[in-house]
């Protein structure tokens, strides 16, 4: 009877000792000698190799000399009680299979610290360390418990385009899609590109948010949410910007900036409670190389334990300031007035900074904050003013280590205030009447946020980059794989 193949994960639980068992993976170390051989065996199911114990005299030597690190092998043999420490089951082999060779002159994932640098020239291949298996299987877990959140909560999800004549932030920093020829495109007589004449007949990019078209299906299903890839075509070369990123959109009819606070509170704390439930071993593994990573930093420059900082966010309740308070105590602040910040906080009006936000979580209150009221004049178009004229009801929450996590706010309900704040902002409301028609026709309080899936991960895994986050970092000048 032919016995059934098992991940390693599995195998590693299994009751079942003395069972014949198959499984398949690749081999991340092997050492032994002339008797015995001891190979360590990974199938991406778990961050934990399972041992493959062979007795020389059972394999050929010329089988266990292609056994070598990133070499797939087929195992068969049976599972035992492990002696060695560290774990509780081991296979002592009866056969063994290499079913992919991988020259360990060539290989480049060989059993020795890679730098996170060099692993992102060979992303292809990373995805076979401790690390990046640890963190990929943590970005799946994620994306389920969004779907599962959201699903759970009466949301529908909803798929926004991909490619859109509208620009949801006003940024301009998009990517275009056409399918003009670029030497020799069709001119208008001012000189300016005839896009009439493009694939869809006017200029359409790359989205920077799904927004706009969620905030349309909310207007009539009530809950939705958009989780997909969005496009920035800033020149930005730092550890927190990509080019390419997933977003996490809820749109909500009938929820206003204290409903959507709420919501955020909620999404995010069931999400951190859900990785430290289903992602332990991976969690401990990442937060056990992170303060391996920091040991020699002084301990008020070392990062706060990974574990210990997830349970941070799950113990408090967010703490809900407005900007104009938050600016006097960044104002009036020691760190402020001793000149420690990079950009000063010279009063009402300008925009926060990351090393601003994470003060007023790490320093001062001591836990999750949610930031409102903030400024029209640095804020989108889309959000709702407030009485005062000066103030939209927007929303930031912020967390430790990492500042903003999540953006949002009520939405301008009203049709003649949005077209006059559209109009000052230089936004054509000819382009736009397909958005104002929600304002037009049965127009309701709704509001929404922005989660940036990559922006999140960062801060579950501890990891420093945001490019080792998401599988194929796309930034400026670097589209490989």
């Amino acid at each position: 009877m032919k016995t059934s193949r098992m991940s390693v994960k599995e195998l590693l639980q299994s009751e079942d000792c003395g069972k014949e068992v198959e499984v398949k993976g690749w081999v991340r170390t092997k050492r032994g000698n002339k008797q015995v051989n001891f190979i360590a065996l990974n199938d991406g199911s778990t961050i934990n190799n399972i041992q493959v114990v062979v007795d020389m005299e059972k394999v050929a030597e010329e089988v266990m000399k292609k056994v070598t690190t990133g070499a797939a092998v087929h195992v068969e043999g049976l599972l035992v009680e492990s002696t060695g420490s560290g774990q509780a089951r081991e296979i002592q082999a009866k056969e063994v299979i290499v079913t992919g060779e991988a020259d360990p002159e060539k290989y480049p994932i060989q059993p020795k610290k890679h730098s996170l640098e060099f692993l992102r020239e060979v992303a292809h291949l990373r995805f076979r360390t401790n690390i990046f298996g640890a963190v990929f299987r943590i970005r799946h877990a994620m994306a389920f418990a969004i779907h599962q959140y959201f699903n759970d909560h009466g949301f529908y999800y909803l798929h926004t385009p991909l490619i859109t004549a509208s620009d949801c932030e006003g940024a301009g920093e998009m990517f275009r899609v056409t399918t003009l020829d670029p030497k020799n495109p069709p001119l208008l007589e001012d000189g300016s590109v005839d896009f009439r004449q493009d694939f869809f007949g006017k200029s359409t990019n790359l989205t920077v948010s799904g927004q706009l078209e969620g905030e349309l299906g909310a207007m009539s299903l009530g809950k939705i949410y958009t989780f997909g890839p969005t496009f920035r075509a800033e020149n930005s070369n730092t550890t927190r910007h990509l080019s390419e990123f997933w977003m996490i959109e809820p749109e909500v009819a009938f929820n206003d900036l204290e409903d959507n606070m709420d919501l955020a509170e909620d999404f995010l704390k069931y999400l951190i409670r859900y990785a430290l439930e289903h992602c332990m071993d991976d969690l401990l593994f990442l937060s056990k190389r992170l303060q391996e990573e920091e040991k020699d930093k002084k301990a008020e420059e070392r990062s706060m334990e990974l574990i210990e900082k997830l349970q941070f966010v799950l113990n408090h309740d967010f703490e809900r300031v407005t900007y104009t308070e938050a600016i006097d105590i960044l104002k009036n602040s020691k760190q402020n007035k001793n000149g420690k910040f990079q950009y000063p906080v010279t009063g009402w009006g300008v925009d926060l900074q990351s090393e601003h936000e994470r003060y007023l979580v790490e320093k001062h209150f001591k836990k999750p904050v949610i930031l409102t009221g903030y400024p029209k004049e640095i804020k989108a178009f889309y959000m709702k003013q407030n009485p005062d004229g000066k103030t939209v009801a927007a929303m930031d929450v912020l967390f430790p280590q990492i500042g903003e996590i999540i953006g949002g706010s009520q939405r301008e309900e009203d049709y003649n205030k949005l077209v006059t704040r559209m109009q000052e902002v230089g936004i054509p409301v000819s382009a736009m009447s397909w958005y104002l028609d929600t304002r037009r026709f049965g127009s309701a309080e709704h509001s929404g946020f922005g989660l940036g899936f990559e922006r999140l991960l960062l801060f579950v895994t501890g990891m420093g980059n945001i490019r080792d986050v998401i599988p194929f970092p796309r930034t400026p000048k670097n589209a490989e794989f």
